[in-house]
């Protein structure tokens, strides 16, 4: 009887042990292609999370939109489908207003108020917010700037007159194509070369690393360089899955995710200088444009967030960072 009580008392701290020690997977999807600097971010940092915790916290990605766009990933969080997405901060707009400050054109004074901002206190702050929505956000990831691109050059604000263009459609970017004088076109990802070689539209707005990997370049050979917005991607997180992982794995998995973002920003500007040169390659012709008359074009839109008071106070805080 002593010998049974013994095993009884011995086998139960293992029995504990071991339900905290159980493997956790966690579903990451995206839409990007494999060979995007994202894209390998993404494995790179599964990788660290599954060798500091021995394997028992594992990563598996559906990449190339396998699970769809960003939107349905989002919500697909919100339901406990999914663990994790990749997301631009224009896509969360919808869910989270205040992100809708990053599609205001010109925000960023150079590269290096972008990094302060986006890295520093005022991204961090800014990555909770979602947490109400069923998520929060991990890692801020360098996207470039976003530049128009077609079939012919756009230099100032009267080029894009009358055209459609393709763009992630927010109530901001849809705003800034109108101020312009064309059309906003919210085209999914996918179907954008199809839409511009068939002239459904007639330009769209990327980054170069993305018109080169979309082989838009093939289509639209003027990429002009008016750099009307930076606007970062992030890593979400479902609350469900934070709740899923033990206090020690939670800590691995924040820390795996702030070293991705060195990690990304280095792949990123190797990436730009090699897209820029095989664009050229491909027949591509970079367009200088007069930026201060699209600055000069955005002022409305700028006067409409500094009215808002969820905006302003975005606003001022990311004009305020030195």
């Amino acid at each position: 009887m002593k010998a049974l009580s013994l095993s009884v008392l011995l086998a139960a701290p293992l029995t504990v042990a071991s339900l905290s020690a159980q493997a956790v997977t966690l579903k990451l999807a995206h839409n990007l292609q494999a060979d995007h600097v994202v894209a390998v971010t993404l494995r790179h940092m599964a990788k660290e999370i599954s060798d500091k915790t021995n394997g028992k916290v594992k990563i598996r990605i559906y990449g190339d939109s396998q699970m769809g766009g960003p939107r349905q990933t989002l919500e697909m969080l919100q339901q406990g489908a999914l663990s994790m997405t990749k997301v631009s901060a224009s896509e969360l707009e919808p869910f989270e207003p205040a992100f809708s400050i990053f599609s205001l054109p010109y925000l960023f004074r150079s590269p290096a108020h972008f990094d302060k901002v986006v890295f520093g206190p005022v991204g961090h702050e800014m990555e909770q917010l979602p947490k109400k929505n069923g998520f929060v956000l991990l890692a801020a990831y360098e996207a470039g700037t976003r530049s128009f691109y077609g079939k012919k050059a756009i230099r100032e604000p009267a080029d894009v007159k009358g055209l459609k263009i393709r763009v992630v459609s927010t109530p901001t970017t849809n705003k800034m194509i109108e101020l312009l004088g064309g059309s906003p076109a919210p085209i999914p990802f996918g179907e954008i070369y199809t839409a511009l070689q068939q002239g459904v539209v007639d330009a769209a707005e990327n980054n170069i690393p993305s018109y080169v990997q979309t082989r838009h370049v093939e289509i639209a050979k003027y990429y002009s360089e008016d750099q009307h917005t930076s606007v970062p991607d992030f890593l979400a997180i479902s609350t469900m899955a934070m709740q899923r992982l033990t206090p020690e794995q939670q800590e691995v998995v924040k820390q795996a995710a702030r070293d991705s973002e060195k990690y990304e920003k280095k792949l990123w500007d190797a990436q730009v200088q090699k897209s820029k040169a095989e664009a050229i390659k491909l027949g591509a012709t970079f367009v200088k444009v007069d930026k201060a008359a699209f600055q000069k074009a955005m002022k409305p839109l700028w006067d409409e967030f500094e009215k808002d008071p969820v905006k302003s106070k975005w606003l001022n805080k990311i004009e305020a960072v030195k």
